[in-house]
């Protein structure tokens, strides 16, 4: 029977359409056959929908997905902009902090430890009790102010000693405050990090395992739409031959 003679009637308006016209709703995917029947719950697989209402339900697909993908977003973009405004820690420069704090014995203590613990200081120390040692051994003068054992020289070594000493752990307890307050730093800013980044990999997460999908049958829906209307048009231009044969 000629394809174009073959009738159906649509379940949307109960009109009759030429079954070229439209579809039947088990030749639809099943998101679209389940929405269909949730309006029209009398109808079952062999329902007829014409190309105008199907058309219809499709578009209406279409945007309740893409809404569904913005609703997302947006509580994504929520969860980011809460944690953001949670987080009211300032990032700071722990250098200039403690540079602006620092005390007058603070900035000795500083000084002498990096003199002390330089080869500047260690040639000039060695050079100096060799002078001394030298000057009281050699008969360079009448008078040795410290002849062996040096004596003098041992109390000034201890002397020097005892004052470097405090001197040296007065700065490694201001860099041990450094480390500390670098580590608290660190600690809140990688806390920081570490919501941001949880937050977009949850939306990334919903990029790959839903945009992306919905954006492929959106894509396929169209493709579906278009081999429609290019099977309909075919059948047309078969039929038309036949049609004017019958009219002359």
């Amino acid at each position: 029977m000629d394809l174009m003679a073959k009738t159906a009637i649509c379940i949307v308006d109960q009109q009759r359409y030429q079954v070229v016209d439209g579809m039947r709703l088990e030749e639809l995917e099943s998101g679209l056959r389940q929405m269909i029947m949730a309006d029209f719950p009398q109808a079952h697989n062999s329902s007829f929908i014409c190309s105008e209402h199907l058309v219809h339900y499709r578009l209406a697909k279409m945007d309740a997905m893409i809404e569904n993908d913005y609703r997302q977003n947006d509580k994504v973009n929520a969860q980011l902009s809460k944690i953001l405004a949670n987080h009211t820690y300032r990032v700071v420069d722990v250098n200039s902090e403690l540079e602006q704090s620092l005390t007058f014995g603070q900035r000795v203590a500083d000084a002498v430890a990096r003199f002390g613990g330089s080869w500047a200081f260690i040639i000039s120390f060695v050079l100096v009790m060799l002078v001394w040692m030298l000057l009281n051994v050699l008969p360079i003068f009448s008078h040795h102010f410290d002849p062996y054992p040096f004596i003098l020289l041992n109390l000034f070594l201890s002397m020097v000693a005892a004052i470097q000493a405090p001197l040296i752990m007065m700065s490694q307890n201001r860099a041990a405050e450094y480390d500390r307050l670098q580590a608290t730093n660190d600690f809140k800013v990688n806390s920081m990090s570490e919501e941001e980044i949880r937050v977009l990999h949850s939306k990334v997460d919903h990029l790959i395992q839903q945009d992306e999908p919905n954006m492929l049958e959106i894509q396929k829906m169209q493709t579906q739409m278009l081999g429609e209307i290019q099977a309909q048009v075919n059948e047309l231009r078969r039929l038309q031959p036949r049609r004017r044969r019958n009219q002359s």
